[in-house]
Order: C-alpha cells, then sequence, then structure tokens
C-alpha cells in the first residue's frame, strides 16, 4: 500500500477508534459498593446501577447532573438503610392489591404474611424492590451502545416462589446510546398456566437545582382512572380532568392514568420542564398505565421529584380483571415471554 493509501486507512479509522471510546460499561466499585456504570461520554451522560439493591438505576447524571432523585450521599449509604429512589422495579406486582392475595387463571392465592417479604394488609411494591437475588450476565459496549443485562431466576427461591407460584423470571437490559437510557424488561414463564403480566417501575425523576413549585409536567394521557380513598380502582375511568400541560405548584397527586397518546413508534412521551430544562420519559406500547406521584412533603422537609411510573396494568388490575372491573390485563401464555420497554432522556442541562 503506498504511503497516501495508508494514511487515507488511518484517516478512515480515527472515527471507529473515537466511537469506540466513547461508550463503556464497566463493573467498578463506588464507595466499597459493586456496581456497573454505562458511559456516553459525547452526551455526557453517566448511569450507574447497583445489581445487589434490586438491580436499580441510581444515577443518571447528565453533565454532571442527576435527573433521577437520590436522596443519599453516595451508594453505600443507600445501602445501609435502602428507600424507593432512582428507578425502583415492582414486580411480580406493581404498587398497591387490594387484599393480601392475588387471582390467576380463576384461582385466588393467598400471600403468607409470616415470611414477611410481603408489605401491608394492601401489599404494596412487590417482593423485589430491594433483592440482592439479581445476577449480571453480560456487561458490554461497543461504537454504538453500552449495556448490562441481568437476571433473577425467581422459580429458584422459595420465600418468593410460595407468595407468587407462577414459575417465572426476569432478564433486564440497561442500554445507553445517543444519551438516552432503555430499560427493557422480559418476564419468561416457565410455568404450564398462563401468568398475569402486572409489573411497573416507580422511576423518581428531578430537574436538578430547580425547586419542584416551578416546574411543569406534561402528561400524554386521555383518561384518569378514578380510584376509592384507599387508592384502588373503582372500574369508573373519566377523560382527562387536569390541565395539560400541568404546573406543579401546590400540586399533590397519587393517580393513575391510561389511553396514553402514542407516536409512530408507539412510544408515550412523559415530561417535565423548568429554565429550558427537559427530563423525559418515553413508555413502550407494553406499558399502558401511568401512575403519577407528587406526595405531600412532611414538615421542615421538601419532595423535589416526580414519580412518572410505567406500568403494564392499574392499580390492583390482576384482582379487578377478576371482579370484572378491568378489562385491560396482559398475560403471558405458558412457555411465553412478555417484554416492555420505557427510555429516559434530558434536554437543556449543561
Amino acid at each position: 500500500m503506498t504511503k497516501r493509501g495508508l494514511a487515507r486507512a488511518f484517516c478512515l479509522l480515527l472515527p471507529m477508534t473515537s466511537l469506540a471510546q466513547n461508550y463503556r460499561a464497566e463493573e467498578i466499585s463506588d464507595h466499597g459498593v459493586p456496581i456497573v456504570r454505562l458511559t456516553d461520554a459525547s452526551h455526557g451522560v453517566k448511569v450507574s446501577m447497583v445489581p445487589s439493591i434490586g438491580n436499580l438505576v441510581y444515577e443518571m447524571k447528565v453533565h454532571d447532573k442527576n435527573i433521577l432523585y437520590f436522596p443519599y450521599a453516595d451508594v453505600s449509604e443507600f445501602q445501609k438503610r435502602p428507600r424507593l429512589c432512582g428507578i425502583p422495579f415492582l414486580a411480580p406486582w406493581a404498587d398497591l392489591l387490594n387484599e393480601p392475595a392475588f387471582w390467576a387463571n380463576g384461582k385466588k392465592y393467598l400471600f403468607n404474611m409470616g415470611l414477611g417479604n410481603v408489605v401491608g394488609n394492601m401489599p404494596i411494591h412487590g417482593l423485589l424492590t430491594t433483592t440482592p437475588l439479581w445476577r449480571v450476565t453480560e456487561v458490554a459496549a461497543n461504537v454504538r451502545s453500552a449495556h448490562v443485562t441481568s437476571r433473577l431466576e425467581f422459580w429458584k427461591y422459595p420465600d418468593l416462589a410460595a407468595q407468587w407460584p407462577i414459575a417465572h423470571e426476569y432478564e433486564m437490559t440497561y442500554s445507553l446510546a445517543e444519551g438516552v437510557l432503555e430499560v427493557r424488561t422480559t418476564v419468561h414463564n416457565l410455568s404450564a398456566e398462563t401468568m398475569p403480566i402486572v409489573i411497573g417501575f416507580h422511576s423518581f425523576f428531578q430537574i436538578p437545582d430547580i425547586p419542584r413549585e416551578d416546574w411543569v409536567a406534561h402528561l400524554p394521557a386521555r383518561v384518569h382512572v378514578i380510584a376509592d380513598e384507599h387508592n384502588i380502582p373503582t372500574g369508573e375511568m373519566r377523560p382527562l380532568d387536569l390541565p395539560n400541560p400541568l404546573p406543579l405548584r401546590g400540586r399533590t397527586l397519587d393517580d393513575g392514568f391510561t389511553d396514553l397518546e402514542r407516536d409512530a413508534e408507539g412510544r408515550a412521551h412523559f415530561w417535565v420542564q423548568s429554565g429550558g430544562m427537559v427530563v423525559e420519559t418515553l413508555f413502550g406500547p407494553t406499558y399502558p398505565v401511568a401512575t403519577i406521584w407528587l406526595p405531600v412533603a412532611p414538615p421542615g422537609q421538601t419532595r423535589e421529584f416526580i414519580c412518572i411510573e410505567p406500568l403494564a396494568a392499574i392499580i390492583s388490575g390482576v384482582n379487578l380483571a377478576h371482579e370484572g372491573k378491568y378489562s385491560a390485563l396482559q398475560t403471558v401464555a405458558a412457555g411465553g415471554s412478555w417484554t416492555g420497554s420505557f427510555w429516559v432522556r434530558a434536554r437543556g442541562i449543561e
């Protein structure tokens, strides 16, 4: 090859080398806690997740500013006293059930409250929010993205299987590409019967350095799910009766929404914005429901977050379907799989 040819080949390789260095996926330690970090250098985005505490993403830093609510000095403090923050996974059911039991295939399954892994007479948030049972199966990066995949073999653990005796497992992949985080979850039904799908995520978002009172939210929903005084849906659905966009000043919410407006790719776009900054989450088509949570702050405290939760069903949908109050319950056949994705991205954060 001539010198000119060598020089041209070297120049052609430079962009590929640069791209390869742009994305990184690393198994490292953060304050003594094993984590996985995904990096997209060209967009200034770093995503950190901790497999041993619910496989939870606790940071999505955009130019060093976390767009996820994480009220801890570091992940070691979170490990000592974990509570909901970041992007917790809610399974095998999300949010509340209307009794300590669930219905599937015409049969009622009572929870064994003596095992201590079900919280509340109206059980909340499933069984896996802080579980150490996830196992990382792949950490990799290429010229297009960085990702980490983990698996939880639910059926292997007697205290879990006793509460939800339909053999299944979860596979979750966090992918970072073009500054956007995708959270893709697959449920594999390993049993000989149909499994209801009522999982979700309790995503906590914030706009860095701006109080929630100054935020405005966009809700791409047509229908408001009406609930009783215990926050259990009654079966009634009404047209959206909130302003859209919705100023958050003085506002509290703990409500469900469905019949989501979607783009040409089937994604529903929720976002909050303020001061030229936008934090957005997009729901894929197998997440037809959102719960929006804007809690009241305790005296002397602030709650500088909004929860925009992608859900596979309305709250207590698995039981309401049995009662004839909910017709959109998703299921996965024996031996089959269900997959859902949602995405998180930010604009205007420098």
